[in-house]
């Protein structure tokens, strides 16, 4: 039987561990959502500095090409070219041949050049444009690109400066001679912005020949009204800037973190600015792996669909029909707004953001964080409770698998120590049995040699009604000494405080272990075994002490003395002394409670303990006959409660219905008697019950030879008083005890303690 272990020993290092866990999800919810707060006003302050920032750069710009229209030189010469488009009927005039062109040339170019500018536009109110000559090359006029006709057309009816954001110079999108009587185009603000005409999907690469000077062909505009004297609308001095010196420098300025980036994007979802991750765009082939290729303009900010791509193809019709990012699609709606909540970026990587639409300026500007960064601390502190958990756990199976050790080792430590001590003139030799409280060893007494049976208590099951209990059992048996009852020869205490005593030592068999073994038993046998527990109560009865657990287990057949088929009454530790006082003598622990097997135990005693006399030793007789007559039980309940309620309400059956073998009238009707509900129905005696089972036909038929050849057929091998291997005990066959100080009908309040 293991040891039990103090639950303490491992509840308070596991709840330790739970209470951690608590604390642990709880302290990182509450981390999440102070660090969620934090991230939000960090993204909106990174991005409030980038388009603060970005504003105050436009505005400078905005302020320069407008000083710079107004300049009255530059102006007056603006103003002559600008004539030319204004009467000319046909492009047979070329501007390379009027000298105020060549003059505003030679006016602008050191200009721009200390400006930071070196390419300007003059755009005619009939939206055509005419570039300034660049190393001795002369342009002539063209029209005006069609994506930007609405902010020359919001120029000119304004009179404000206006920034056109990055584009790709791409040829005429229409041929032929320009319409100089094409009025100025009215801007609708409420017009939502159109993607460009033509059969190009967004993004494309500029015709061959295309490229700029700048970088990938990425050029931006800011342009400036030009007037005449009476303060009328004539033209557009519109400037060219590089985006790259400015415009993705000043985005890159402030970011959070090590992966956070800030860009700009137009209304269609296309990238205007340069991506900080433009190598890893190139692996993924998200954009054109060549040297000087960049995201501006070249990539659509599409979901991949899966996080962190190895490779994807770019292909126009995919790229087309994969839906924008949610910080994308959010930003292109026309809405301003940060989120912590991961979404994945036009990489594939989770991502947090932050978005804002500029809608005087026509795009939009973002800014993120990869998820991984943000919340690194969150996960630190993730991985220490994790851990810490962990941790105590593994210390608390650790205490228990030590505790259990522990235990385990003391217990064969004590055991060791007693098989070498003597208990008194006892030497233990060998464990032959173990109960619910007590251990039974072979002894062998150092004077006489006998061997005989000790059993004892061990300190890790002791308690005080236990030892109580034990003490009782020893006290009482010991008057008793008729040849069918246990012989106890001594008992004492061990210098360790152990409490033991010596019994004589059995060979044989339970009942329990009998009917198991060799099914119910006949008749003529039943009656000689009966006949000799009621000789043993008898001498019990007679002293004023009842047994209150006559049970299969608690009765031994052995071949004792020559004499086989000896029944040997076991386990007096229920005794009563039934003419004392109502509870006088009786341990602390039992005065108001009752103790016996619920399968046998008589309506009386499950009612009320103090109402037991010998006439409930012979119900549990009753019972016993009927198991071994049937293998069965008087009452099949498969728990205490409803046992007890059908030994106190039901009539069992008779038990000639329960079995193929022959049962006589008189064995059944003797029987009947023991079962009855009410004592005074019952035999009044176990002297009387003795003589109803001698009125049984069979009662002789159980012969010396007949029990010499069944002994020689089925003689156990081993030595012990329990058998050499207990079976499980189930609740129901263990002895119990019923406390009635705090008993509700119906019966409840028990505690199950296995004899």
């Amino acid at each position: 039987m293991t040891p039990p272990i103090k639950s303490s020993t491992w509840i308070v290092p596991l709840a330790f561990a739970g209470l951690v866990a608590l604390f642990g999800w709880w302290g990182t919810g509450r981390l999440r959502q102070t660090m969620e707060g934090q991230l939000k006003a960090e993204l909106a302050t990174t991005l409030e500095a980038n388009v603060t920032a970005l504003e105050i750069w436009m505005g400078t710009e905005e302020r320069l090409a407008t000083a710079l229209a107004e300049e009255p030189t530059t102006r007056d010469l603006a103003l002559k070219v600008l004539q030319h488009a204004e009467v000319a009927t046909s492009d047979t005039r070329s501007p390379s041949s009027s000298p105020e062109l060549e003059e505003l040339t030679r006016q602008l170019r050191p200009r721009l050049s200390k400006l930071g500018y070196q390419i300007a536009h003059l755009v005619s109110t009939n939206y055509l444009t005419l570039t300034t000559p660049q190393r001795g090359r002369m342009r002539s006029w063209s029209p005006v690109y069609e994506e930007h006709l609405d902010k020359f057309a919001e120029l000119f009816t304004t009179g404000n400066p206006v920034i056109i954001t990055p584009f790709r110079p791409k040829r005429p999108r229409f041929e032929g001679p320009p319409n100089f009587s094409r009025p100025p185009r009215e801007p609708d603000a409420s017009r939502p912005p159109q993607p460009p005409p033509g059969d190009r999907p967004p993004g494309d690469l500029p015709p061959s020949g295309g490229r700029s000077r700048f970088g990938d062909g990425t050029l931006m505009q800011v342009a400036a009204p030009i007037r005449d004297e009476q303060g009328v609308i004539r033209g557009a001095l519109a400037l060219i800037i590089n985006p790259e010196a400015e415009f993705t420098r000043i985005l890159s300025v402030a970011r959070s973190g090590d992966s956070g980036e800030t860009y700009a994007m137009d209304q269609h979802g296309m990238m205007i600015s340069r991506s900080r991750f433009d190598e890893q765009l190139k692996t993924l082939g998200l954009i054109e792996n060549r040297q000087g290729s960049s995201s501006a303009l070249n990539l659509r900010l599409s979901d991949p669909g899966t996080d962190f791509p190895t490779f994807i193809v770019k292909e126009a019709a995919a790229n087309a029909v994969r839906s924008l990012t949610q910080i994308a699609a959010n930003a292109v709606l026309g809405t301003n707004g940060v989120d912590v909540v991961p979404s994945r970026d036009y990489r594939g990587v989770p991502v947090i953001g932050a978005w804002r639409w500029l809608p005087h300026h026509g795009f939009g500007v973002a800014t993120q964080i990869d998820v991984t960064e943000a919340y690194r601390p969150l996960r630190v502190l993730k991985l220490l409770f994790v851990m810490l958990f962990l941790l105590l756990l593994i210390c608390t199976v650790g205490l228990f698998l030590f505790s259990y050790l522990n235990l385990m080792w003391r217990r064969r430590v004590n055991e060791a120590e007693l098989r070498v001590k003597q208990l008194g003139q006892y030497r233990l030799e060998e464990k032959i049995g173990e109960g619910g409280m007590g251990t039974v060893y072979r002894a062998r007494h150092s004077l006489m040699r006998r061997e005989t049976a000790v059993k004892l208590l061990l300190p890790n099951r002791a308690d005080p009604e236990a030892e109580q209990r034990f003490e009782r059992e020893v006290c009482l048996t010991c008057q008793l000494t008729h040849p069918n009852t246990i012989q106890v020869y001594d008992y004492g205490h061990t210098p360790e405080g152990i409490f033991y005593y010596a019994m004589e030592l059995l060979r044989g068999l339970n009942l329990d272990q009998l009917v198991e073994r060799h099914g119910p038993q006949r008749e003529c046998r039943v009656v000689h075994i009966l006949e000799q527990v009621c000789d043993s109560l008898a001498e019990a009865h007679a002293l004023g002490l009842i047994h209150r657990d006559i049970k299969p287990a608690n009765v031994f057949l052995c071949d004792r003395g020559g004499v086989p088929d000896c029944v040997k009454v076991l386990d007096f530790g229920l005794v009563r002394e039934y003419r004392s006082e109502e509870g006088k003598g009786l341990p602390a622990g039992l005065e108001r409670s009752t103790l016996g097997t619920p399968l046998f135990m008589p309506p009386e005693a499950i009612t009320d303990g103090h109402r037991s006399d010998p006439r409930s030793d012979i119900y549990s007789l009753g019972a016993l006959a009927y198991h071994l007559l049937t293998a069965v039980h008087v009452f099949d309940g498969s728990t205490v409660e409803e046992l007890w309620d059908q030994h106190r309400n039901q009539s069992p059956r008779p038990p000639s219905e329960r079995t193929t073998n022959p049962i006589s009238s008189q064995m059944e009707r003797a029987l009947m008697r023991c079962l009855e509900k009410d004592p005074a129905r019952r035999p009044q005696s176990v002297v009387e019950l003795r003589s109803l089972l001698a009125t049984s036909p069979h009662a002789t038929e159980w012969t010396p030879e007949a029990r010499s050849e069944w002994w020689k057929a089925h003689r156990p091998t081993s030595s012990s008083i329990r058998g050499s291997s207990p079976t499980p005990v189930r609740t129901v066959d263990a002895t119990v005890k019923i406390d009635f100080s705090d008993r509700t009908p119906p019966p409840g309040g028990l505690t199950n303690t296995p004899s």
